[in-house]
């Protein structure tokens, strides 16, 4: 395997109380922007209008749409193309004026900047009761999808192991909201694709480390735990490297390139893997040896009580 960072000896296990408060206070933050509501919901969780256009000019591209939409003072408007490029889904949150939706806006923006040039082929109201159901659906399979984490690490690991992993996957979920939150983004079910893939991604670099620590205690019975964790973290560190810095390149590409519609599933997934690479070695490792020396303790306390 091509190794790019050879016989690293970085004190991990040492670092981590710094790892500790750093994602102490990003999680405090985090949890502080969530509770005060500044995570806004996009149409698909806070109901809002759809209207799927057909340009009949070949002129109509996806851009001259936009900017009709921003003329008429519709700046909040999703638009992307649907099946060809000549057909467009344009969703717009609900107004804000006595539950009104901004539908009818939309259709008069573009008639006025595209007379007789477009049709609109439907109109869909997507209500409040459906995006709170859609908001529900999403948080189940988030917890799901931790619940299944923790028994598979579990049963294929140890349970230490399989608490580290989940402590690591919710601190990324939950920093990656907080960051949405932060910088003003709205959830959408791109979104949540997006923190699936990153629980998928951080569970598989973590999964990398805990199985070459389960493979040093093997070999190295003798040896203390905190030795065999750095060990093992540092042989994994070029694959973890290699792989993070793969993903991370094509991510900021297509941050920048890949248009509006997709921005905020790309900036998403960008700052969850590069957390996601960082949380795998500073929370679910250091967890494993955590969650030995509290076992440890216990185990001494029930001797000296017996």
């Amino acid at each position: 395997m091509l190794q790019i960072l050879k016989n690293t000896r970085i004190d991990f296990v040492g670092l981590r109380y710094w790892g500790y408060g750093f994602s102490l206070i990003t999680f405090v933050i985090s949890v502080a922007f969530l509770s005060l509501g500044y995570l806004k919901p996009g149409v698909d969780f806070a109901g809002g209008h759809l209207v799927q256009v057909r340009a009949l000019n070949a002129g109509i591209g996806i851009g001259q749409v936009r900017a009709a939409l921003s003329t008429a003072g519709i700046t909040d408007a999703e638009v992307q193309t649907y099946g060809s490029r000549d057909e467009f889904l344009i969703r717009v949150p609900l107004s804000e004026e006595a539950g009104a939706s901004k539908g009818a806006g939309v259709e008069q923006a573009l008639t006025a900047a595209f007379p007789g040039a477009h049709e609109v082929v439907r109109t869909e109201d997507v209500g409040p009761k459906i995006g709170a159901e859609l908001s529900r659906n999403a948080v189940r399979a988030v917890l799901w999808s931790l619940a299944l984490i923790l028994l598979y690490v579990s049963w294929r690991f140890e349970l230490r192991f399989a608490v580290g992993a989940v402590l690591s996957l919710a601190h990324d979920v939950t920093i990656c909201l907080g960051f949405l939150a932060l910088t003003g983004r709205q959830t959408s079910l791109s979104v949540v694709a997006a923190l699936l893939t990153i629980v998928g991604y951080s569970l598989n670099d973590t999964i990398v480390v805990c199985d070459r620590i389960r493979e040093e205690l093997r070999l190295r019975r003798r040896e203390p735990l905190p030795v065999i964790i750095n060990s093992s973290i540092n042989l994994t560190l070029s694959r973890t490297f290699i792989t993070g810095l793969s993903a991370i390149v094509v991510l900021i590409v297509l941050s920048i390139f890949g248009g509006k519609v997709i921005n905020d599933f790309a900036v998403t997934l960008l700052f969850g893997t590069i957390l996601g690479t960082y949380s795998s070695i500073f929370i679910a490792s250091p967890v494993v040896l955590e969650w030995d020396r509290l076992t440890s303790r216990f185990r001494k306390a029930k001797r000296a009580e017996g």
